[in-house]
């Protein structure tokens, strides 16, 4: 997932827009496309919220022919063969369905389902990358989650254009 540095996904009007960095951290790793398709590679599938599968779809797609599931009861268009539009017990999908066909599955958003995996212990790691910007006001990334989550740093990794990747193990 990414944030603003105050804990922001989306602005209050729901744009994303602000996505993207243009500071410049000299000691930085450098994002080519390289780092990241060998990131990509090591997914299974992902699942989403429908506004998230909204939002990339306007973006522009970034999951390739990897899986994607997206957990709504709203009626949408698939724009990609690989995508599933399905609906259910959160438990279910993911322990029944999601894990007997998939080693590494990974959420991507939005807060409601984010939230619903950290609540229902179905996220073992959480991979937040911050982009070094204050929105000030709009949706929480983690809001009201109703339990405490003990979480173990894993690795930190500085980018050129200042944003920040945290992975944290959940306990």
């Amino acid at each position: 997932m990414v944030s603003s540095l105050d804990g922001f996904v989306a602005k209050k009007d729901g744009s994303v827009s602000w996505m993207h960095s243009k500071d410049n951290y000299e000691k930085g790793v450098e994002l080519t496309k390289e780092y990241i398709s060998e990131f990509l590679k090591s997914i299974d599938c992902y699942v989403m919220g429908s506004r998230t599968y909204e939002h990339a779809v306007e973006l522009g797609w970034p999951y390739g022919e990897v899986p994607v599931f997206v957990l709504t009861e709203r009626e949408l268009e698939s724009h990609k063969k690989s995508v599933q539009f399905i609906s259910g017990d959160l438990s279910k999908v993911v322990n029944d369905q999601l894990k007997n066909q998939y080693k590494n599955i990974w959420m991507v958003g939005g807060t409601m389902l984010t939230k619903e995996f950290l609540r229902l212990g179905l996220a073992d790691e959480i991979n937040i990358t911050i982009i070094p910007t204050l929105l000030g006001d709009g949706t929480l990334f983690f809001d009201y989650i109703g339990k405490e989550i003990p979480l173990h740093l894993k690795d930190v990794t500085a980018f050129k254009d200042g944003m920040v990747e945290m992975v944290y193990e959940i306990h």
